[in-house]
């Protein structure tokens, strides 16, 4: 059976999501922003199988560092890879930070079929608030980070955002949002 757990964490409150199924003592988190211990403490001592990232603003990287072990799979869209080493592209200088994370281990792209910690997530690029961003589907829940907001959509005036992009995102998932259940990203 899968399970999900929700945090809001760091400043921007952002949503940090845990994913396990019952037959692994894995877990996947989900972009873990900020506060890593905190986010560790609530894996239950759940090994971290992976760490995905909807994109690379640093309100949704920050506690990759923090987290990830030597065999933690670290997963972005590749559009989105130079965002993790690099703080005028994940725009941290815009609240006065430095934040840098270390690099993908794996790039995604639309279609992808991922399996962590004995659950399926399928990569769905949705690009708009940035280049490579994109939803992870596991089961009936889809997991939109800054696609999707809980009353809006993702910002496109940071670099390489774009509203024409990001209208056909939201077009996309229109009809998702009757057959699955949003987790989005704030």
């Amino acid at each position: 059976m899968l399970h999900r757990k929700h945090l809001s964490v760091g400043d921007l409150s952002t949503s940090c999501y845990i994913v396990w199924d019952d037959a692994s003592d894995e877990c996947v988190v989900i972009d873990p922003g900020a506060e890593p211990e905190r986010i560790a403490k609530a894996c239950e001592g759940r090994r971290i199988a992976a760490i995905l990232l909807t994109h690379g603003h640093f309100d949704h990287i920050g506690g990759v560092s923090g987290l990830a072990g030597a065999d933690t799979e670290i997963v972005i869209h590749e559009a989105d890879a130079p965002m993790l080493r690099d703080a005028t592209l994940n725009a941290s200088w815009l609240v006065g930070d430095h934040v840098i994370a270390p690099e993908a281990t794996r790039t995604v792209r639309e279609g992808d079929v991922l399996h962590y910690a004995g659950v399926e997530f399928t990569v769905l690029h949705t690009p708009g608030h940035t280049p490579g961003c994109v939803c992870y589907r596991a089961g009936e829940w889809l997991f939109t980070g800054d696609t999707l907001f809980h009353y809006g959509y993702g910002r496109t005036d940071l670099p390489g955002g774009s509203m024409a992009q990001l209208a056909a995102s939201l077009r996309r998932l229109s009809p998702l949002a009757q057959k699955y259940d949003i987790f989005p990203g704030h």
